[in-house]
Order: structure tokens, then C-alpha cells, then sequence
């Protein structure tokens, strides 16, 4: 509770100072490294194999470095502490499906959207599928998303667990304790493949587009990557990325 309490508190923070200066583009080329964030605890968007940082928006980013001429280099942290270290300069981008948002908008600048998405309710086979179906029940979410953001404005649930990752989230409703977990439909899909029968995808709860941060007034890197990011949407890298992992362009139409 005190980590959720305080996350729309460093957001503000952000916002008005307190920054150490970003690199900007110049500078990342000279260097030859784009310095990337996230969470790889997000299959199938960002998650590992070993040591490495694989997956759609690990893929995605290592695709617009190369467009730049510079190589990645990884760094991982937890969700709600990614855009902490932003602000802190510890790293250029970061890209960890951030749901774009008026109040994330007062801290970080966003990319053009580089998917677009949707929360969805996912249960045990037989249990809740609506959000009707969740009156007076427990709802499990990530700590620090959009999704806990929005889950307090939905009505009728009876209590919201909040959980540091997805992963603790969906063994919270394996384990009973709670009735439904609300998530990414694309994540959400990928449970269901490795859980086979034993869960189900409910309804869309809400849409959002995805974007990619920038410290606030780093305007060259943005630029950049917005740049790359156009030219791999027009060539077909991007399409033949997003089919990889999804069967389909995820691009926001």
C-alpha cells in the first residue's frame, strides 16, 4: 500500500524538477549504446532467457537502436520504480508497455504509440468473465499500472489486491485468493497457451495506447526514435516483429 500510495506522488515529482539532464541523441550516438529500461517480467513483451532480455518490445527496441546506428544496453528494474530511474538519468528510455496517461504525461514524454491494447479480466475456468460477474469479488492487479489506476474506478468490486509483478498475480488467482486478475489481452492470451485449460479471458475492460518514455524535454532522442520507429512501421520490420509474437500488427489503427 505505501509503494501505491506513493507512486502518483513521484510522477509529480518529475514533473516539476528534481531531474538529473538526459543524454540526447548526439550523445547516444558518440557513445554507440542506448540505455534501455524495463520490467522482463512480461511475457510475452519483455521477459528472459537466461540472461538475456528477450521478447516483442526488447525485439522492438534493439530494432530502432539499430535504425540509430547504436547498440542496447539493458537495464531491469521493477515496474513502478522504471520511471524513478528516468528521472534520474540512470537510463535513456524506457520501454515496458507504459500505458500513455494524462498524469504519466506531467512527468515523462511518450514515443508515438508503438501498440495499442486493452485490459481484459482473466479467471479460473467458471469463474467471473464480466464486470458484473465481479460484484463484491476480489480483483487482482500490478502494482504501479493503469490497470490499478483504472481498477478503482470500476464499480461493484468488493477488493483490490494489488501484487508487485503479473507473474505473483496470476499464482494469487491459481491459488484462489483471488477472483479474477485483470491484465494486458495480449498477456492474458499468452497465460491462457501455457495454463491450457484451466483459465479464461473475460471481457475488454478498457483500451489504451502503448507508448515508449523519454525524460521530459529530451527532444532530439524522441525525435530519433519516433523517426525509426515510422521507418520500421513503413518497411515491414515491424510488421514481421509483431507477427512473431502475436500473429498480427498490433499497431494502433
Amino acid at each position: 500500500m505505501k509503494l501505491k500510495s506513493l507512486y502518483p506522488l513521484v510522477l509529480a515529482a518529475l514533473a516539476f524538477g528534481g531531474q538529473a539532464s538526459a543524454r540526447d541523441l548526439a550523445t547516444v550516438k558518440k557513445s554507440g549504446k542506448l540505455i534501455v529500461a524495463t520490467e522482463p517480467t512480461y511475457p510475452p513483451f519483455t521477459y528472459t532467457q537466461g540472461k538475456k532480455v528477450v521478447g516483442f518490445e526488447a525485439e522492438l527496441a534493439e530494432l530502432l537502436a539499430k535504425q540509430l546506428g547504436v547498440k542496447v544496453e539493458w537495464k531491469t528494474s521493477s515496474f513502478d520504480t522504471l520511471l524513478i530511474g528516468l528521472g534520474q538519468g540512470r537510463y535513456d528510455m524506457v520501454i515496458a508497455s507504459h500505458g500513455i496517461t494524462p498524469e504519466r504525461q506531467k512527468a515523462v514524454d511518450f514515443s508515438s504509440p508503438h501498440y495499442c491494447s486493452g485490459g481484459v479480466l482473466v479467471s479460473k475456468s467458471g469463474g467471473p468473465k464480466t464486470l458484473t460477474d465481479m460484484k463484491g469479488k476480489k480483483l487482482a492487479v500490478q502494482l504501479g499500472t493503469t490497470y490499478a489506476t483504472r481498477a478503482r474506478s470500476l464499480p461493484g468490486l468488493g477488493k483490490i489486491q494489488t501484487y508487485p509483478n503479473n507473474t505473483d498475480a496470476l499464482q494469487a488467482l491459481m491459488a484462489g485468493r483471488t477472483d479474477a486478475y485483470l491484465t494486458d489481452r495480449f498477456v492474458a492470451l499468452e497465460a491462457r497457451k501455457k495454463m491450457g485449460g484451466k483459465l479464461q479471458i473475460g471481457s475488454l475492460v478498457f483500451q489504451e495506447k502503448i507508448g515508449i518514455a523519454f525524460q521530459k524535454g529530451n527532444k532530439t532522442l524522441l525525435a530519433g526514435v519516433n523517426s525509426a520507429l515510422k521507418k520500421a512501421q513503413a518497411d515491414g520490420s515491424y510488421e514481421k516483429l509483431s507477427e512473431k509474437y502475436f500473429g498480427e500488427d498490433i499497431r494502433c489503427r
